[in-house]
């Protein structure tokens, strides 16, 4: 985790003065508990989870949003005030304050999706089958969110459909027995200028 903290403090500012590192991989696959340690690592880097950006009503359609409320302010050195959702009350809270720290990091699914990409200096990707990852989630959450799964996976397999963001990760990040492995993502191997077809299926685990 410290060698990935020293690579990711040494790439160029790619918001404003900000190196903004997307966490993208399906639901459920251990993008919040990853991000948590790697702000750490980054000596309390600040996370912005996905999850309060979007709500019920906008379960992928809330880039607008973001770019308003987050990105742009940050691209202009300015701090960036957001409202959190609450996904049991079903309503937006009390804004809250985004620094523009040197590195920030963006974490939740469609975090690397084509139109955050410009905006990105990583995109790290939780390397996870998506049918174990799913399984993960709905035993997170328990009986009561078993309809709004059920939903949220068709949701989901349309997103990726539309705009895949694997193929884009410039690490793989796998959950090992102890701690994680970060292997260079198809974005390294295939090189800016080439075509990619894959989506976000992934490759053996370690």
């Amino acid at each position: 985790m410290h060698d990935l903290a020293s690579r990711l403090r040494r790439l160029p500012l790619s918001c404003g003065p900000v190196r903004l590192i997307g966490i993208d991989g399906h639901a459920g696959s251990g993008k919040s508990t990853f991000a948590g340690h790697l702000a750490r690592a980054l000596d309390g880097a600040p996370v912005l989870r996905l999850d309060d950006i979007a709500s019920h009503e906008e379960l992928f359609d809330w880039t607008g949003r973001l770019l308003t409320e987050v990105i742009e302010p940050l691209g202009r050195g300015e701090p960036a005030h957001y409202s959190p959702y609450d996904w049991h009350a079903r309503r937006f809270e009390a804004p809250r304050t985004l620094p523009p720290a040197p590195l920030v990091l963006l974490e939740g699914v469609g975090a690397g999706r084509r139109a955050l990409r410009p905006h990105l200096a990583h995109l790290l990707w939780l390397e996870v089958p998506r049918e174990e990852a799913w399984t993960r989630g709905r035993l997170r959450d328990g009986e009561e969110q078993r309809e709004f799964w059920a939903g949220w996976v068709s949701a989901e397999q349309r997103h990726f459909a539309d705009d895949p963001s694997r193929p884009f990760a410039d690490l793989l990040v796998r959950q090992c027995e102890k701690g994680y492995e970060v292997l260079p993502g198809p974005a390294e191997a295939t090189g800016p200028d080439q075509h990619v077809t894959h989506g976000d299926g992934p490759s053996a685990m370690c």
